[in-house]
């Protein structure tokens, strides 16, 4: 079934009118999405998040509401785009939706704790334990939640983690019912969380790889909690556009190193391509350089080996959150005989 987005239209502040509520429809499962990406990724995050609830909703019924952490730095479009439709956070969670998409943000700190939202994180965190049936925390605010709840701390990595990865997969585990090894899944990182201290812990790993550590891993005490230090939401052409923003960045000085092509992600010819753009971009280093970046002709070759398995995961995600709301709902009838 398609997911609607529901935009937040703020309630008149005329005293003798109703404020709107919106409360989700019965049979309607209400996910709110935190999207906490830079303001370029805004948009893309949105459609990349529907776009996967909608290919995993089968017979449910989605209703899907913004918000962001107002702590996020942002730029006036940004800032435009999210008080045109966006939740207030208090809002969201004061409609206490049954689950929440929490995504990264880009790093500012050097430790998260110093991050300017972190309190706002933390408190979310907090809730989502105590009143969410569920939700998902990707990539930094996954790394948040574990330092948070257990003070594991993630490390810096050598180089960036990019590419698609094999990994193997916790047999029998519900949210991986359908979905077969190698589970192959994009990754694009500067940080790692240790996976023999999230074991201590008591978390489970759900997939798993040599090169990648923890892929997906979960907790479930008053509610599930189900991190990705991978994406399963990332499009055919995302990691290629990080790769060219990178590639962008060396060309005007950001940084100082030419990015390493994304691992396992690439055809033959689409290597070729970006080898042959490098050797120029090392050669005549100028900003100017990147409107000739080769993206269409790489991207024509590109192979999403991801997205089933993806759909698989949030098809089951779905189907957890219906059948909890369920035997909560009997659990209220019966306590009413």
């Amino acid at each position: 079934m398609p997911v609607e987005i529901e935009a937040y239209n703020a309630p008149p502040p005329h005293p003798s009118r109703t404020p709107v509520a919106s409360a989700g429809r019965a049979g309607t499962i209400v996910i709110g999405l935190v999207n906490n990406m830079p303001d370029a990724a805004l948009e893309s995050t949105e459609a990349q998040f529907s776009g996967l609830l909608a290919a995993g909703a089968g017979r449910h019924s989605v209703r899907l509401r913004f918000s962001s952490l107002p702590e996020v730095p942002r730029g006036p479009d940004a800032r435009a785009r999210i008080a045109h439709g966006y939740w207030p956070i208090e809002t969201l969670l004061a409609e206490e939706p049954d689950a929440l998409i929490v995504t990264g943000a880009e790093p500012i700190a050097a430790r998260l704790a110093d991050e300017p939202y972190w309190r706002r994180l933390v408190e979310l965190i907090a809730w989502a334990e105590e009143h969410a049936v569920t939700s998902i925390w990707s990539c930094l605010a996954a790394h948040a939640v574990v330092e948070s709840i257990d003070g594991i701390h993630r490390r810096r990595l050598a180089e960036k983690r990019c590419g698609v990865f094999a990994h193997s997969i916790l047999a029998g585990h519900t949210l991986l019912d359908g979905v077969s090894a190698p589970l192959f899944m994009p990754h694009s990182r500067w940080n790692e969380l240790p996976v023999e201290a999230l074991r201590a812990a008591g978390y489970e790993i759900l997939s798993f790889s040599p090169e990648t550590g923890a892929d997906a891993f979960a907790r479930h005490d008053q509610s599930l909690m189900l991190f990705f230090q991978g994406h399963p939401e990332y499009e055919d052409t995302t990691l290629l556009k990080e790769y060219r923003r990178d590639v962008g960045r060396y060309l005007n000085g950001q940084q100082a190193h030419y990015p390493t092509l994304p691992h396992g992600y690439l055809s033959a010819e689409a290597c070729a391509l970006l080898e042959a753009f490098k050797a120029r971009a090392l050669a005549e280093r100028s900003a100017a350089l990147l409107q000739s970046f080769p993206f269409v002709a790489a991207a024509a070759t590109l192979r999403n080996t991801w997205r089933p398995a993806a759909i698989t995961l949030y098809r089951n995600w779905l189907d957890f959150i219906a059948a909890a709301r369920e035997n909560s709902a009997e659990e209220v009838s019966l306590a009413g005989l």
